[in-house]
């Protein structure tokens, strides 16, 4: 090992061996980057549909057993989303772009309309919603 650096050195010293790199070998490199980052890019495409369903999966089954929670503790069923916050929940779990969860008279809706959420910013409707029975039904979350 030590006579292949001695002869490297002399190398270097009599200008055999060039430092640095040329323009092309960088443009290669740069290229080769970049087809990689687009690999990346294009198979990650999916992700974040798939991410919406699992946490519409979670939230209705948050949402479920803290509105059952709430019926064991008060013997009624929550009247609104306020009801269960604090005792049973810490916030009410939402994403407004894919669904919105919300009670309307002591029954647990979903509505993965975008057009209905519009109006669930402050109060939940019926409208364009239905009622939640299980998690099939955030398969049709986009």
């Amino acid at each position: 090992m030590i006579s292949t650096y001695r002869r490297l050195k002399r190398r270097r010293e009599a200008g055999e061996i060039d430092d640095g790199f040329t323009l092309i070998e960088l443009l290669i490199v740069i290229v080769v980057l970049g087809i990689l980052a687009a690999v990346v890019v294009f198979s990650l495409g999916g992700i974040t549909s798939k991410s919406a369903v699992a946490a519409c999966q979670a939230d209705g089954s948050t949402l479920s057993t803290a509105s059952a929670a709430y019926n064991a503790l008060n013997g009624v069923n929550p009247t609104n989303n306020a009801a269960i916050v604090g005792t049973e929940i810490q916030a009410w779990p939402n994403n407004v772009p894919h669904y919105a969860y919300g009670i309307v008279s002591g029954v647990l809706y979903i509505d993965t309309t975008v057009t209905g959420m519009a109006a669930w910013n402050t109060t939940p409707t019926t409208t364009g919603a239905v009622i939640y029975t299980g998690p099939s039904q955030c398969s049709a979350v986009i």
